[in-house]
């Protein structure tokens, strides 16, 4: 479909899941991995400002808009923080991200 594309999560329990998600309704990824029963909680309902939606961005060819002020301070107090680290509720998928691959941050330290 022209207005789908496609993605590879990791989950919290290194397992791969390949979905789709739609380009034309306005979501963030947060939104699709909870449309796929995939365990984001999104608690703060995607204004940045939680840190529950926290993802490892490992597609690098694949350019994504420059988080902005709000995801960087927020990034700043969350825990497992990588260099590729991004807030899910902060990132709308386009058709130039088909392909994406990511992975759920941990919640805490039992993960």
């Amino acid at each position: 479909m022209e207005n789908t594309i496609n993605l590879i999560v990791k989950d919290r329990k290194g397992e791969l899941h390949k979905i789709q998600a739609p380009t034309d309704m306005n979501l963030n990824l947060m939104e699709v991995c909870k449309a796929n029963e995939l365990p984001v909680k999104g608690t703060c309902g995607g204004i940045a400002s939680c840190a529950s939606c926290h993802m490892y961005i490992h597609s690098q060819s694949i350019e994504l808009p420059e988080p902005s002020e709000d995801e960087e301070d927020m990034l700043d107090s969350a825990y497992f923080v990588q260099e590729n680290s991004r807030l899910g509720c902060q990132i709308y998928p386009s058709n130039e991200m088909d392909g994406l691959e990511f992975e759920l941050a941990p919640e805490d330290e039992s993960e």
